[in-house]
């Protein structure tokens, strides 16, 4: 095997991006110690727009930059949220997944001034989040909060909560995490209580297509659990051709005997309708796991559902 000299990670360079870089060079210097690190940081159309993220390509708007780095050549390697990766098209053409990494906490976070846990919020409550899948459960399941549109890296949101802009958060656990903010944090979710976005807390490594020595270096440091709960999920948010202002949420589980679950659901925006699906693989792999849960969602009216949905 033909081992790089060095790799060019390319990076957004908000915090939170660059925290995920530090993780990816820390892992291959401890496999891989003769190998250099270099990062290449853009900025995206998604870190500069601050307003409703369907008008400016939804979540693609935090890739593109990065994938037209790749693919130019002036980058080896880019470490993405899969989260952030659209499902309802492919990857772009000549890159590929190299590896997931070991899944970090898929759970969300309240951060609360006061300390109030989210069952002890008073009516009226204002909530910052511009999740369309937070804001459906949510109105769901505590109709007297309000949710409020709060956008910026985490940082920058719980900057804009203690000027005021609103009275709590959600946040990924697994992103303050990785900018060591767990201090914030007054309560951390159940997934029963707040179901998490399809590949929460999972790391993407994704190169170019042909480049077999990045790809053959970095796929060690690929987690086989993570690796089939993400393309269970994945297949089903595809499926599903889900856009960013669907609310879906879902997650898999892959249990130390080998089974592998996956739980997901789709809402309108208001939290009234909530469609259920929970299977197990069985003998079935994890594509087919994916692709069985979203013809059950779609057998209850999720497509009627996700196409009444503007955006």
């Amino acid at each position: 095997m033909t081992v790089p000299e060095r790799i060019r990670i390319v990076s957004r360079s908000s915090p939170m991006a660059l925290a995920q870089v530090e993780r990816v060079r820390a892992e291959l210097a401890a496999l891989r110690p003769g190998i250099r690190t270099e990062v290449v940081p853009v900025t995206t159309t998604g870190d500069r727009w601050m307003g409703d993220l369907a008008q400016v390509e939804g979540k693609g708007a935090f890739t593109k930059e990065v994938d037209a780095a790749l693919l130019a050549g002036e980058a080896d390697l880019a470490v993405h949220c899969v989260k952030d990766i659209p499902a309802d098209r492919p990857l772009p053409a000549g890159t590929t997944f190299a590896a997931f990494l070991k899944r970090d906490d898929i759970r969300d976070a309240l951060v609360h001034p006061g300390g109030l846990a989210l069952d002890e919020l008073p009516a009226g409550t204002r909530i910052g989040t511009s999740s369309v899948r937070r804001a459906a459960q949510l109105a769901a399941s505590h109709p007297g909060l309000e949710c409020v549109p709060i956008r910026g890296n985490a940082n920058r949101r719980l900057e804009k909560l203690y000027a005021g802009e609103a009275d709590a958060l959600l946040l990924a656990v697994s992103g303050l995490e990785r900018i060591g903010r767990t201090d914030v944090i007054t309560e951390v979710l159940s997934v029963e209580t707040m179901c998490p976005p399809i590949g929460a807390g999972v790391l993407a490594l994704q190169c170019r297509e042909h480049d077999d020595a990045v790809i053959d270096t970095v796929s060690a440091l690929g987690d086989p659990d993570t690796h089939r709960e993400t393309t269970a999920e994945r297949m089903f948010l595809h499926v599903l051709q889900g856009h960013c202002n669907s609310p879906i949420a879902g997650y898999a589980q892959a249990e130390r005997n080998g089974d592998l679950s996956l739980r997901a659901k789709v809402f309108t925006p208001d939290g009234k309708t909530v469609l259920n699906a929970h299977e197990w693989a069985g003998r079935l792999d994890p594509a087919t796991l994916g692709t069985s849960v979203a013809v059950a969602l779609l057998r209850q009216g999720a497509r009627e559902l996700i196409d009444g949905i503007a955006h």
